[in-house]
């Protein structure tokens, strides 16, 4: 029987490491484009030739996608720049990764009969809510470059789908941990920064009064959910909320590390809760 075919970008990362897993568990062949600026290769070093084929490779600059893309069934759009603070100091990068890039993916994909694709979108479009939990039709607020990008990004996912007849979904990640975090930078996610700086014997940072809650869902039930919306034909065009449904404080995270803490100022912009209407 002839196998799946999936592409994932940014499949060296942390999450697309993960859904690489479980693409390969149900018998998919995997093609991974990673230019490898925040995935590693270690990520994905234990899975066999004959399954995945790596390609490193910078979306944003390819002008060969279409040739890379041809006779794959599902395009899962992973890869982008990361994290508020740099994309403040870099905007033209964030810019050029998350937008160029996917703008010149799903030109590739357009003229070829891909049956999904699957944007990792981002929840830090709302900024700060007016109401929780955050439904998928609350105001968009983009507070910084990296949620404007990552917006536009999906503003294209949704043109493209309506435009091209594309069966495109959109899922607005919230904060996912679990195996592979990425625990290199400063400004990462909580649980990333958390366990660098446990592994450096050094005390946790906590932003604020550490009170502020966030949703987080393990990236095992993150990549359930792709791959699962993957396989509904009759589910096109759609904008998702992915997260837990529940809040946490970042306080409950840094006592459950348990080592000591310090507390630093609150940067502007940044919510006091996060909470997916799912």
């Amino acid at each position: 029987m002839k196998k799946k075919r999936s592409l994932v970008t940014g499949g060296a990362g942390f999450i697309g490491s993960n859904l690489l897993d479980e693409l390969v568990k149900k018998g998919h062949f995997v093609t991974i484009i990673d230019n490898l600026s925040t995935g590693n290769k270690k990520n994905i070093s234990h899975h066999k030739k004959n399954n995945v084929r790596f390609l490193k490779n910078d979306i944003s600059k390819n002008n060969n996608l279409k040739k890379i893309i041809k006779g794959n069934q599902f395009i899962f759009h992973l890869a982008g720049l990361a994290d508020i603070v740099p994309s403040i100091e870099k905007p033209e990068e964030y810019f050029k990764s998350n937008v160029e890039g996917t703008f010149r993916l799903l030109d590739a994909c357009k003229d070829l009969k891909i049956k999904k694709f699957i944007y990792a979108a981002s929840a830090s479009c709302y900024g700060i809510p007016k109401k929780y939990p955050i439904k998928e039709n609350c105001e968009i607020d983009t507070k910084y470059p990296y949620a404007l990008t990552k917006y536009l990004g999906e503003e294209l996912v949704m043109h493209f789908g309506k435009i091209y007849k594309m069966s495109n979904l959109s899922f607005r990640f919230f904060n996912v941990y679990g195996l592979r975090s990425r625990t290199s930078g400063a400004y990462g996610a909580v649980f990333g920064v958390f366990l660098a700086q446990k592994y450096a014997e050094k005390p946790l940072s906590i932003v604020g009064n550490g009170k502020q809650t966030r949703d987080f869902i393990h990236v095992k039930d993150l990549v359930s959910a792709l791959i699962k919306a993957s396989q509904k034909p009759n589910l096109k065009n759609k904008i998702f909320n992915i997260g837990s449904g529940q809040e946490t404080s970042v306080n409950k995270i840094a006592n459950m590390i348990g080592v000591k803490k310090i507390f630093i100022p609150k940067r502007p912009g940044e919510p006091d809760r996060s909470l997916a209407d799912i």
